[in-house]
């Protein structure tokens, strides 16, 4: 069996930047344990695997450990592929996925993601929350991930987790989030409990720092960036039950899995 591969680096226009991305092009599902298999000799963190539809994509998403419910840079991979690379000619492609129906439009040269908002509920930061950031949040919220916000983006650069104490959090993953130097407001991620100890650029997590941030900054339209080592650039809107989050995307290597 030969598998069309393409690996995307999102949220960036160039190379060697971003969040990169496996998307798999599959004619119908193989197995869980193959689809996590790939995912895990890939090796990033995350692997797409497409199912062309009538006028959809069946989409899901696996990190080297586990399969996630919702994914932001995999996703909008999936979009560059299915525009750059399958020859989809409308202006809007249509993911169905564990998190319902994603549209993906394309606006120039922005990719545009319709994601559901998950805003977050305040609460007390855990004890291995705080302990692993190795800093105390100024604020704390909770959602599909904890929300811990900082005051200065300074504080967010030098954060230097323990992953094995952020690893007793029980949450899919960490956001570290404050006001930004040179943008609306800047974040990392970290998830160790799913084989991620940081992702360069982290779409979903989004779903959960654009409500915060345009109710913080009384703003709808918000500039983004995720200061990881590799960094990203993230171009959002709060639309009250849904965010929109747009991003470019470049084309890194293509080829076949053989399997």
């Amino acid at each position: 069996m030969k598998i069309p591969y393409y690996h995307v680096d999102a949220f960036t226009s160039t190379p060697f930047a971003g969040n990169p991305a496996g998307v798999c092009v599959l004619e119908a599902w193989l197995p869980d344990e193959t689809m996590l298999g790939i995912a895990a000799e890939n090796n990033l963190s995350e692997t797409a695997f497409l199912v062309e539809g009538e006028g959809h994509y069946a989409l899901r998403w696996f990190t080297p450990v586990t399969e996630v419910d919702l994914c932001g840079h995999a996703t909008l991979a999936s979009a560059h592929v299915v525009f750059r690379h399958l020859g989809h000619a409308g202006p809007v492609v249509r993911f169905e996925s564990k998190s319902g129906s994603l549209p993906v439009a394309q606006e120039n040269e922005i990719l545009v993601l319709d994601f559901p908002a998950r805003p977050g509920e305040p609460c007390d930061a855990p004890a291995a929350l705080r302990e692993g950031l190795g800093c105390e949040p100024v604020e704390t919220y909770r959602a599909r991930d904890y929300m811990a916000v900082f005051a200065t983006q300074a504080e967010v650069e030098a954060l230097d987790p323990d992953m094995a104490l952020l690893k007793e959090v029980v949450s899919l993953g960490v956001i570290a989030t404050a006001p930004g130097d040179e943008v609306d407001f800047v974040s990392r991620f970290f998830a160790p409990t799913v084989g991620i100890p940081e992702d360069p650029v982290t779409g979903s997590a989004h779903c959960t720092l654009i409500p915060y941030w345009s109710a913080r900054l009384d703003k709808q339209v918000l500039h983004a960036r995720q200061v990881s080592a590799r960094g990203g650039e993230l171009y959002c809107q709060d639309a009250g039950e849904r965010v929109r989050i747009g991003g470019r995307a470049v084309t890194y290597l293509t080829g076949e899995i053989q399997l």
